[in-house]
């Protein structure tokens, strides 16, 4: 069977002057033409040939001898070559640009820009490139609990989080608890492995264990009460959203943050709201 998207090993069964025709063997019916410019020189009648299938400009099947950037169900990082009514072209190593349809993309892209992306078939049996790469990412890392990890954003899910491809080909996600305005889609950033699910998905974090993030957090919060003019207008109680919009944090965290400014009498809580401690300054000397 003649497979498109993979690499294939076909045999020569028929030499004409625009090059050769491939098939599986000299029994097999279906063929594919290898333009006269792409077949080997010296090539002879059942030589076997490695190739590659797509489909040309005018929508047939045809073989190539160079190798492509990737393969179907894999991903790779491409540049975009340009962008036009339907979607972005992408480099893929072959003399016809890969198609990133509209449809596919996480984010609008631009010329120059470098994607990560998978390739598939649509329905009209095209082979076509998606930025939706959760079913190709791997899930046999051998990172463990607290390693540190680089990871590129490849989706923001309001329901779920913020999904990750750590080395470009292992699935990961860091949880909507922590999702803020600092992630963004094609974003390199360094996390830490909070855990590794059954099934071999990574748990991330950009932040600290807690006794490390705790004075970061409190810094944070100080920081924000300070854009408010002193008063925060909510509380420790307030909604899990609100937290996670104005802070980035979940709400265990910034309850912790707030518990230790307390403690350290650098603000209070009247009425549901949160005052800045103002030090008064003795001048009686």
């Amino acid at each position: 069977m003649l497979e498109i998207g993979k690499k294939q090993t076909l045999i020569v069964s028929k030499i004409v002057d625009f090059g050769v025709y491939l098939s599986e063997g000299p029994q097999a019916l279906d063929q594919v033409l290898l333009p006269g410019k792409e077949v080997p020189e010296g090539t002879e009648l059942w030589q076997p040939l490695e190739v590659f299938l797509y489909r040309d400009s005018e929508d047939r099947m045809i073989a190539t001898t160079r190798t492509p950037y990737v393969e179907l169900g894999k991903i790779a990082l491409l540049k975009v070559k340009d962008t036009g009514r339907i979607g972005a072209f992408l480099d893929w190593g072959l003399e016809k640009d890969l198609l990133l349809p509209f449809r596919e993309q996480t984010k609008h892209v631009r010329r120059g820009e470098e994607c990560l992306i998978g390739l598939y078939v649509d329905r009209t049996r095209r082979l076509c490139a998606t930025m939706n790469v959760y079913r190709f990412l791997r899930t046999d890392s051998a990172y463990q609990r607290e390693d540190r990890v680089k990871g590129r954003v490849y989706e923001i899910s309001e329901n779920f989080g913020i999904f990750v491809a750590v080395d470009d080909c292992y699935s990961a996600m860091v949880p909507k608890t922590e999702a803020s305005d600092k992630f963004h889609v094609g974003d390199i950033m360094e996390f830490r492995v909070t855990g590794v699910k059954p099934d071999g998905k990574l748990d991330l974090s950009t932040r600290e264990r807690v006794p490390e993030q705790i004075e970061t957090d409190m810094k944070e919060v100080m920081q924000v009460i300070d854009d408010f003019d002193g008063v925060l207008p909510f509380d420790d109680h307030a909604d899990p959203e609100i937290i996670r919009r104005e802070f980035g944090m979940s709400k265990n965290s910034f309850k912790r943050a707030v518990g230790r400014l307390l403690k350290q009498q650098k603000v209070e809580i009247k009425e549901g709201k949160i005052y800045k401690i103002e030090k008064s300054v003795d001048f009686s000397c």
